[in-house]
């Protein structure tokens, strides 16, 4: 298993950033490791709402089928699956002074023979969780 988790703040409020980060289509703005991520279906992004995701890790590409799980004031559960990996991204977000507070908690259960890279993986992620971190921040304060 690698976790990574991050708390920051960003400049926005709460009811413009949970919603932008709950459309996961927008990951491609935000997510160093997102190559590309296309919604699957249409109508409103709600719990159910299903993306297909390619992101590249390590100078591998890997694709996982993400749904929205929870889709809460506040609180949001993004859930991708392949044949390899399950990976977890719980976000909170709560107002701030200056915007809001989010704490992104991501959690990678790896599948079988994959479970060996998990050292190499979680040095790879604790690096992208600052990039991921700094990326949200940029992507958020151009909202409004």
């Amino acid at each position: 298993m690698v976790h990574v988790q991050r708390t920051f703040t960003v400049n926005r409020p709460v009811d413009l950033v949970v919603p932008y980060l709950a459309d996961f289509a927008n990951a491609v703005q935000w997510d160093p490791g997102t190559q590309s991520c296309e919604r699957i279906g249409v109508g409103p992004v709600a719990v159910g709402a299903r993306w297909h995701n390619v992101s590249k890790v390590l100078g591998a590409s890997t694709e996982l089928e993400y749904t929205l799980e929870r889709l809460e004031p506040g609180h949001l559960t993004l859930v991708g699956r392949n044949k390899t990996a399950t990976s977890t991204d719980d976000i909170v977000v709560r107002p701030h002074a200056d915007g809001a507070e989010i704490t992104y908690d991501s959690t990678v259960e790896l599948n079988g023979v994959a479970k060996l890279g998990a050292p190499l993986l979680k040095l790879e992620f604790e690096k992208l969780g600052g990039e991921t971190e700094k990326g949200i921040q940029a992507a958020v304060a151009g909202l409004d």
